[in-house]
């Protein structure tokens, strides 16, 4: 860019020592799209060589220089996927792909591939050990999320005003996540995705309770299980598995200078259930040990329902986040705990909140064992 006369010099005694391609290549990131459109059009009236495009995104327009050349007639395009490069990375294949293919009529790859971007943008990601971009468009996950009433309303009745593609033709999905920003429609349409059933009325009432949650501190997009268990509560649903009669945890070193935590908790269960399973009592009064609080925990809701509940053995936790939201109150900050939980076949969040860390922790793993019941039960 900066010496024409020389970069055509150049890309002509290539072109003459026998170079299969010739490639545009702004490492810099710095061209614009004006400036791709006149190095193109100069390459192809010097050499009758296919050309190539490379470009970096360091100016944010990796994606639209790449089109400019494509359209003037480059026929190799340059990319990674997820645009992982030198720093601020190449441009995204995972965008250039079906931008070209599904918006400018380019044949790529067949739709069948495509379908699968998503999907191997996260492999990417997880083996390059970095967290999978959610903003990334196409592939991201909130490329299709919809948090405002007014617009998951809209979608409901025609997706195209508010989504530019199909989700699944790149083999992604649409996202409506329950938040303070939610209305009626949010609650439908969530309900649809998990297989509920509600009517308007309970709708009104959910978005309600949610916007209060939410004002508390409670956060329900990543959990999912916490929003179906909630509905439940509030359309009288809610099926009571085991009762919480009171835990305690306790904290110590040991004389060896390990801290160690033991949780001791007491449960019932219905009647029926112990009946169900040859016990002559519905209670269980146990203890449970692990590195840390929540382990303790964990262990002995689990010691103390399995016994009822084989199926819980299946639970494991797979991530565990803490988040202090108001970090001014100091030690008595409002803790936002998020759990994710799997049997092997399913994942699921849960959520709890409290000035009291271990209550939240707590509160988050109970409903994580319920979840798995209510859904045991349902057969999915």
């Amino acid at each position: 860019k900066a010496n024409p006369e020389y970069a055509i010099q150049t890309i002509k005694a290539a072109a003459d020592a026998g170079a299969d391609w010739i490639v545009l290549a702004d490492t810099n990131g710095g061209a614009l799209p004006e400036d791709v459109r006149i190095a193109t059009v100069a390459a192809m009236a010097a050499v009758k060589k296919p050309i190539g495009i490379h470009t970096h995104d360091d100016g944010g327009l990796s994606l639209a220089n790449t089109l400019v050349a494509v359209e003037l007639g480059a026929k190799m395009v340059q990319g990674t996927m997820n645009g992982l490069g030198e720093r601020c990375g190449n441009a995204n294949l995972c965008s250039v792909i079906p931008t070209l293919s599904i918006k400018m009529g380019y044949e790529t790859l067949n739709a069948d591939k495509i379908s699968c971007l998503t999907r191997i943008s996260r492999l990417v990601s997880e083996l390059s050990n970095k967290p999978h971009q959610e903003s990334l468009p196409y592939v991201g996950k909130r490329a299709f999320t919809h948090k405002g009433g007014i617009h998951v309303s809209a979608i409901r009745k025609n997706p195209k005003l508010y989504e530019h593609v199909s989700p699944e033709t790149v083999g992604n999905k649409r996202n409506v996540p329950i938040s303070d920003q939610a209305g009626k429609s949010n609650i439908l349409q969530k309900a649809d995705e998990l297989g509920m059933t509600v009517d308007d009325a309970h709708a009104k009432t959910i978005v309600a309770k949610v916007k209060e949650l939410e004002a508390e501190g409670f956060h329900f997009e990543g959990a999912d299980a916490s929003f179906e268990l909630l509905t439940d509560d509030l359309m009288k649903t809610r099926r009571e598995f085991f009762t919480v009669h009171g835990f305690r945890v306790h904290t110590w070193e040991n004389d060896k200078g390990e801290i160690w935590s033991e949780a001791t908790i007491k449960v019932s269960v219905p009647e029926s259930v112990a009946g169900n399973v040859g016990h002559d009592t519905r209670f269980e009064h146990t203890v449970g040990e692990g590195s840390g609080p929540v382990e303790a925990m964990d262990r002995a809701l689990h010691k103390a329902l399995e016994t009822f509940y084989p199926g819980i053995a299946d639970i494991g936790l797979t991530d565990y986040k803490v988040r202090i939201l108001d970090e001014q109150a100091g030690s008595t900050a409002v803790t936002r705990v998020l759990i994710t939980s799997s049997d092997g076949v399913r994942h699921w969040g849960t959520v709890g909140v409290s000035q009291n860390i271990i209550e939240a922790s707590w509160r988050a793993l109970v409903e994580s064992l319920e979840y798995k019941l209510k859904k045991d039960e349902e057969g999915r």
